[in-house]
């Protein structure tokens, strides 16, 4: 594992570590954070939320956001289509939309494989 991702599975500096197959939530994200880089909750929730609200207004201009290492959030398009209702497999018209994707990098590719 890179040592930028070290601190995940390390419970004396990150004591919310998550074992496999289970989901961390935003609170537990927060707390990671703010452990591993020694300031408060607070502090750690404002950067998760200005770091989230420029991803999203960067998206929402049509621009990437390109994390060395780590990976990229890019806007797509998607085409108008047809999909299927799963109670009733009734046709439904979808319209073109915009949403959002994420392209794992070679250091979290590294750190995800071993």
């Amino acid at each position: 594992m890179p040592a930028a991702f070290s601190f995940l599975t390390q419970p004396s500096i990150c004591p919310l570590v998550i074992r496999p197959g289970e989901q961390m939530t935003k609170a537990e994200l927060i707390g990671r954070m703010a452990s591993a880089a020694n300031i408060s909750r607070d502090q750690a929730k404002s950067a998760l939320e200005a770091f989230t609200d420029g991803v999203a207004e960067a998206l929402a201009d049509g621009r990437d956001v390109k994390l060395i290492g780590f990976g990229s959030f890019v806007a797509v398009e998607r085409k108008a289509g047809v999909a299927r209702n799963p109670q009733t497999g009734a046709a439904v018209a979808r319209p073109a939309s915009r949403t959002a994707r994420f392209r794992a990098g070679e250091g979290l590719k590294s750190a995800l494989n071993g």
